[in-house]
């Protein structure tokens, strides 16, 4: 399959929308869509499902967007690993959720001081991977959050952020001031996918398997989830001023542990470049967020 028409897919698949699809890959929309269409004619099925407010994945093109995901991210790898033999060394940074990148300018400014010739590359991993890629050697280190299996990883803390409850603005919960997780308990809450991460999905409350949620894999997922189908469900307070849209409402949350920032990686590799990286975020994270970060 062409990595042009993957990339076009994946574009679409996020979007939600053909239009901010191509705004996005800098297309015109009538290229855009002869793409999709050649890719579903190799493939021989449909992928979209066109609705009133876009595009909509068929079951056929759920299963095509975690393979494209894969297949582009290694491209890419591959890539950078051909550039790197000839050029500097090239760090691989993999962030979940939006962790810690607010240090992330001052952290690459320090790296570069000390090591002009590496350079730092941004995966943003998909939420039901915790790790950011750690365990599949995707990535060199992680800026990601706890709690999850931390077994052969080394972590070390960068700060804390309070979760918010994201609900469809209409909804009467919009309303109140504060919530509980509990205020959820009874509500159609996203899921994520089975064989996540246990204690990842106990402390972001994710909906149990078998149940009528929908299933979501990134953080735009879960804002479609609240919007299209009326789910609830928990994220990330800076989700609140980075994802803000008409119909989603984010309301603080009360009596729920605050996620923690970390950074971590591979405790059996022993990089210098990589403990640099780390030694820079944590500088920059102890600037940044004198205490608990609000």
């Amino acid at each position: 399959m062409d990595l042009r028409a993957l990339r076009c897919f994946v574009a679409v698949a996020e979007e939600g929308h053909f239009g901010r699809a191509a705004a996005r890959l800098h297309l015109a929309q009538p290229p855009l869509s002869r793409r999709i269409r050649d890719l579903e004619a190799d493939l021989g099925c449909r992928l979209f499902d066109r609705i009133p407010t876009g595009a909509r994945l068929t079951p056929a093109g759920e299963v095509l967007l975690a393979e494209a995901r894969d297949l582009l991210e290694r491209a890419e790898r591959a890539r950078e690993r051909v550039r790197g033999a000839e050029a500097g060394r090239v760090l691989v940074l993999g962030t979940v959720a939006g962790a810690g990148l607010e240090v992330g300018p001052v952290a690459l400014a320090a790296l570069r001081r000390d090591h002009p010739g590496v350079r730092v590359r941004l995966r943003e991993a998909p939420i039901t991977d915790p790790t950011a890629g750690l365990r599949e050697g995707r990535v060199d280190l992680a800026l990601t959050r706890l709690p999850f299996d931390t077994e052969g990883l080394r972590i070390r803390p960068l700060g804390e952020e309070p979760v918010v409850a994201v609900v469809p603005a209409d909804d009467r919960l919009a309303t109140r001031p504060r919530l509980s997780a509990a205020d959820l308990a009874e509500r159609r809450r996203f899921r994520l996918p089975q064989g996540t991460d246990a204690l990842w999905r106990a402390y972001w409350f994710a909906a149990e398997e078998g149940t009528s949620g929908p299933v979501v894999a990134s953080v735009e997922e879960c804002l479609h989830a609240v919007l299209w189908e009326g789910a609830v469900g928990l994220l990330p307070a800076g989700a609140a001023q980075r994802h803000a849209r008409p119909g989603i409402a984010f309301v603080p949350v009360d009596g729920h542990p605050p996620s923690r920032v970390v950074t971590a990686w591979r405790a059996a590799v022993a990089d210098p470049l990589v403990g640099a990286l780390a030694d820079a975020l944590s500088h920059a994270a102890g600037h940044a967020w004198a205490g608990p970060h609000q």
